[in-house]
């Protein structure tokens, strides 16, 4: 899987992602984020666009130490060469996010010089 370092000096993938195996999977340019230990946060507007339901609410402890209770949400995460079944976090945030549990068994190389991002 290839993707690209932006002007912003974030490191971004293209994933695929649908609310059920029937729909076609929706490409979400996602911003790779090793500080969180889940596999994706979508923003909820998104959320709402791809029309995942509602799976629960968990836990999180903030950056900031805070402790707030999150919203999760069903989708399926089309995954090198494969479909998961993967609860996602709603956040109010600009870009999804992916993390470090879609990262366990995977290399990862992100070269600021040449601007690319490459997991394997």
């Amino acid at each position: 899987m290839n993707g690209f370092v932006d002007e912003s000096l974030r490191a971004l993938v293209d994933v695929l992602v649908t609310a059920d195996q029937e729909t076609p999977p929706v490409p979400l340019r996602a911003w790779v984020d090793t500080a969180f230990n889940g596999s994706l946060v979508i923003p909820r507007p998104l959320i709402e666009t791809l029309g995942l339901q509602q799976a629960s609410t968990t836990q999180a402890i903030l950056a900031d130490g805070r402790v707030a209770d999150l919203e999760t949400f069903t989708c399926y995460l089309h995954w090198f060469d494969a479909v998961y079944r993967t609860q996602v976090v709603a956040n109010d945030g600009e870009f999804p996010l992916l993390g470090t549990s879609l990262l366990v068994g995977r290399k990862i190389t992100i070269d600021y010089i040449d601007h690319r991002v490459e997991i394997v």
